[in-house]
């Protein structure tokens, strides 16, 4: 039958009518995105919109098809001209309002001086920020793939078990995006609405291009893929299970021999990060107090640009490149993420008689840091308010005895001093009164570093003490869920309804975490009439609900489909899954063994030698500015007193004034804080990829003990290296 053009156009008119159809699934998708991109994904996309509308101009042809790729993986809606104009129009945005900031905090601040550092600075780091912006996609692009990577073996894993008892792609990609986390659910979902938007005619043209993104990256992923597709085409019931099954073997054995690789080749740039971050840098504090002792113009801002901006910069961004080619692993999802109702957890519960009040931790963490900063600067506010009445005070120690003191000269010649401060001995700055170099001031300094570890230490413990004991509960059920799989899957394959199948296991694994699952299974069928599938997922008494494992849901969730084809296929499923959970954590094992002396060289450098050396540096350094100072008091009034000054008359100028180690104190221990969170950082991507939950659990354990150490060591050594040295030098004079 030939349509003539009046029907054509009518059948043309429903086509095009069916397609746009399509956008309520494209709205869907979008919004779907956005609750699950991360936050600063979101405001780096209108970020880059923005600076695009505000200056038009062409990205580098060289890196635009490359950044185009980076922005389509981690689903960013801009483009690689509008990450350009972001690049150029940020940092001038830095320079302007730097040198703007650098006339005001010399204006107001320092009378004036550095004016130039600081200038310098900003615009030195405004320029450099030109090239990582225009590349930040690519680095958004690689902490994507970590992140996704860590799913791919529990993504295989949720395919072929869904695909054993339903041979349908499509279905088990939708499966699998409702039962793993972002980022990788978003992909999954993104290849399902490629083929539900017209994008692309078939879900095998769909993941074919996605898979594109992962051909380099992880080959061995797209091979499991392949393979995992050509099962559909198998002639007979078995070679397609063999197929699926080869497939889960492959990814899992594709894992171990990357992370293999991965082991071998990172513990150089371990050790270079290490050296380069830890080592050196603490090392060179014991130099630096001679060198800005006899360097006029030396600040102890310098030193905090250079320790608490410059170093931590460099590495992190080393620790970044070093670790953004980590295979696929086993990262967790934060099960906050997957189940909400946990938030309520990481909150700090405070018990008012009856009343319970939930506060977030964060305004604790902010409260103890504000509290710590003014007891460690009061030795500066007390210089301050007796300043402004014209009074010189200090509490000294002089003539054997503790006193109060206004009288400068003795104060300047006293064996020790709370405050200590004293005249400049620069020229160009006679009469300046310049500290606190006291050794009251310098301990009290060290509660500084002191509230800002137990600050991020309480805030992060707070929020996930909680969590990580709810998640290791579930963890250890894990463990044990293979065997009570097995056992449940022998039940019903002897011919016991599921009902009855759950209560008889549960008498033999009575004790186990698994056996109370089982139990609470067991009692909602019984006691609350309950089919099996609401037994375990009912909104409210549904036993999911207490063990919140994406894991148990997703096996669950494949013996609840696979039951309704009868009992022979839901024992098989079951069967199955468990000897994949027991083949996934035998491959976790051997990876944690992989990675062993790593970590625990990382872990010794986090716990004990970073705080334990920069306290004994500090120590010296205390000792080393104290006796200087000491010295330049005594050879400048020798000097003054001597006649015809000469030579005898220059030696003052050759110590200057130094840095107090009141500053440099603070600013070595806000640093040990800032490298262990970065080296925290680290280990635990080492460990286990991303685990952002874990991640801040142990963030929360080891700055708080690293803090501790240092600040402990520190003010042992001050006061003791102090007390030998002013012993030693009232000796000698």
């Amino acid at each position: 039958m030939v349509l003539s053009e009046e029907d054509l156009k009518k059948e043309i008119k429903t086509f095009t009518e069916c397609e746009s159809s399509s956008s309520v699934k494209s709205s869907e998708f979008q919004q779907f995105r956005k609750e699950l991109i991360p936050a600063h994904h979101n405001i780096y996309e209108k970020v880059c919109n923005f600076c695009g509308n505000i200056l038009a101009i062409k990205a580098d042809p060289k890196k635009h098809d490359k950044i185009k790729e980076a922005l389509e993986i981690c689903h960013i809606n801009t483009t690689p001209e509008g990450v350009t104009a972001f690049s150029i129009l940020f940092p001038l945005a830095v320079m302007i309002l730097g040198v703007l900031f650098s006339f005001l905090i010399s204006t107001f601040f320092m009378e004036g001086q550095s004016l130039l550092f600081f200038v310098f600075i900003f615009l030195l780091g405004g320029l450099s920020l030109i090239i990582p912006l225009s590349t930040l996609p690519l680095v958004l692009a690689n902490n994507w793939r970590l992140r996704a990577s860590n799913q791919m073996v529990m993504s295989i894993f949720y395919i072929v078990s869904y695909m054993r008892h339903t041979s349908n792609l499509e279905l088990a990609i939708k499966f699998t995006s409702d039962h793993i986390a972002p980022p990788l659910s978003l992909d999954y979902r993104k290849i399902v609405w490629n083929v539900e938007s017209g994008k692309f005619d078939d879900m095998k043209a769909s993941l074919e291009n996605y898979l594109l993104s992962w051909k380099e990256n992880n080959p061995g992923f797209v091979e499991c893929m392949h393979m995992i597709e050509s099962s559909l085409y198998e002639k007979t019931e078995k070679r397609r299970i063999n197929t699926l099954e080869k497939s889960l073997s492959l990814i899992l054995e594709s894992t171990y021999e990357n992370m293999l690789h991965f082991a071998q080749n990172l513990k150089s740039p371990i050790t270079m990060l290490h050296m380069l971050g830890v080592i050196l840098p603490i090392l060179g504090l014991v130099i630096l107090p001679l060198v800005v002792s006899f360097m006029n113009g030396a600040e102890w801002y310098h030193i905090a640009v250079l320790y608490n901006l410059f170093l931590p910069l460099l590495v992190w961004y080393l620790s970044k490149t070093i670790l953004s080619t980590r295979p696929t692993g086993y990262g967790q999802a934060d099960i906050t993420e997957v189940n909400p109702e946990l938030l309520k957890y990481t909150n700090f519960n405070l018990n008012l008689g009856k009343k319970k009040i939930s506060i977030d931790p964060k305004w604790i963490s902010f409260l103890i840091m504000f509290i710590f900063l003014i007891i460690g600067t009061s030795p500066l506010i007390i210089h301050k308010i007796h300043t402004a009445r014209d009074i010189t005070w200090d509490f000294i120690y002089h003539d054997l005895k503790f006193k109060s003191s206004n009288d400068f000269e003795e104060i300047q010649g006293a064996t020790f001093a709370f405050l200590g401060y004293k005249e400049s001995m620069e020229e160009g700055n006679e009469g300046k009164i310049v500290g606190p170099y006291g050794l009251g001031a310098t301990l009290i300094s060290i509660a500084v570093p002191f509230g800002a570890a137990i600050a991020v230490g309480f805030y992060f413990r707070t929020k996930t003490k909680k969590i990580i004991k709810i998640r290791n509960k579930t963890r250890q059920l894990e463990k044990e869920f293979a065997s009570a799989l097995f056992q449940l899957g022998n039940r019903i394959g002897n011919g016991l309804p599921a009902e009855i199948a759950f209560s008889k296991v549960t008498e033999t694994m009575d004790e186990s975490l698994s056996g109370k699952f089982f139990e609470l299974v067991s009692s909602n069928i019984t006691t609350l009439g309950m089919g099996v599938e609401d037994a375990i997922f009912d909104k409210k008494h549904g036993a999911i609900n207490k063990f919140p494992s994406a894991l148990i849901e997703s096996s669950m969730k494949v013996f609840v489909e696979s039951s309704k084809k009868g009992p022979d296929t839901a024992s098989e499923s079951l069967i199955n899954i468990s000897t994949y959970i027991k083949e996934m954590h035998r491959v976790d094992e051997r990876l944690k063994d992989l990675m062993a002396e790593i970590t625990s060289s990382m872990k010794s450098q986090i716990n004990f030698l970073a705080p334990l050396i920069s306290g004994i540096v500090i120590g010296l350094t205390s000792m080393i500015t104290s006796v200087l100072t000491t010295l330049g008091f005594q050879t400048t009034q020798f000097s003054a007193e001597s006649s015809g000054g000469g030579a005898t008359a220059s030696i003052p100028e050759l110590f200057g004034d130094g840095v107090p180690t009141f500053f440099f104190q603070i600013v070595v221990g806000i640093y040990v804080v800032q490298i262990t969170y970065l080296l925290t950082q680290m280990l635990n991507t080492i460990q286990s990829g991303y685990d952002p939950l874990n991640e801040k659990y142990l963030i929360g354990q080891y700055v708080k003990k690293s803090g501790i150490l240092y600040t402990t060591i520190a003010f042992v050594v001050i006061l003791m290296f102090n007390i030998i040295a002013g012993t030693v030098v009232a000796n000698m004079l």
